[in-house]
């Protein structure tokens, strides 16, 4: 009988011991407490903890990614948008992410609506449209600053999509096409004041050579005579006027 007893408690003794035995994976690690005091952080693989007096919160060191849901703020100038964003995290000190805070994710949630609320608030309208990197580089700046003591990691902020109102959209729209319009007008005066440098120098070629204004004019009755109009107008080489007219003036000298 009393060996009976012994070989029971033997069992239990090693069950007991057993089961104090844990396994953690790669990407976890254990924060272990003795009577209720913080004792260690362990993982990952094999560990063992004191059964009935040790016990353990098992945390994720991967990265999370938590949706931050649409929020309506004003601007710097005073427009109405509504913004949503994307948080990326992870946990750098479990112990920390166990004994500072209560619910990680939900602390996370909560610091990075605040966060947006507060940056969009301290930039224009333009800022968030158009510098999109530095303002998720300061919302970043700032959850982390926050959440640092409870052994998170901010890794990254982005805004997914920005909300404005129909009106201003179509006041955007207008500003747009009023810039493009006005980029046409000077490239096309550009292009005006190119070709007047081209042509005066052209003239100061033609001044040096009278040559070749006449063979301009050559070349203008071929073009002339391509476009198969019904009316061709052949301008006279200023040379053959000049000899067309000392003939004439010849000819009435020798009748006289």
């Amino acid at each position: 009988m009393l060996y009976s007893v012994f070989a029971v408690a033997a069992a239990a003794v090693v069950i007991l011991l057993l089961s104090g035995f844990r396994i953690a994976a790669q990407y976890e690690r254990a924060v272990v407490f003795r009577l209720g005091r913080y004792r260690a952080t362990k993982g990952p693989g094999l560990y063992w903890i004191i059964p009935l007096i040790e016990w353990q919160r098992v945390i994720d060191i991967r990265t999370i990614t938590d949706d931050v849901e649409p929020q309506e703020t004003i601007t710097k100038d005073n427009v109405p948008v509504k913004v949503d964003a994307v948080v990326w995290y992870r946990v750098v000190s479990p112990e920390s992410a166990v004994m500072e805070v209560q619910d990680v994710r939900q602390a996370i949630t909560q610091v990075a609506l605040t966060a947006l609320r507060n940056v969009i608030g301290e930039h224009s309208l333009d800022d968030v449209l158009k510098e999109r990197e530095q303002v998720t580089t300061i919302m970043q700046t700032a959850i982390d600053r926050i959440t640092s003591p409870w052994g998170i990691k901010v890794e990254m902020v982005e805004m997914k999509n920005v909300e404005i109102p129909k009106t201003m959209q179509r006041a955007m729209a207008q500003e747009a096409e009023a810039l493009r319009e006005k980029r046409a007008r000077i490239i096309k005066a550009e292009a005006e004041l190119e070709a007047a440098h081209q042509l005066r120098k052209a003239a100061e070629v033609i001044m040096q050579n009278p040559a070749g204004l006449e063979l301009r004019r050559m070349q203008m009755i071929t073009e002339v005579g391509a476009e198969q109009n019904t009316t061709t107008i052949i301008m006279m080489p200023s040379e053959f006027v000049s000899v067309a007219g000392a003939l004439a003036k010849l000819a009435e000298a020798k009748a006289a």
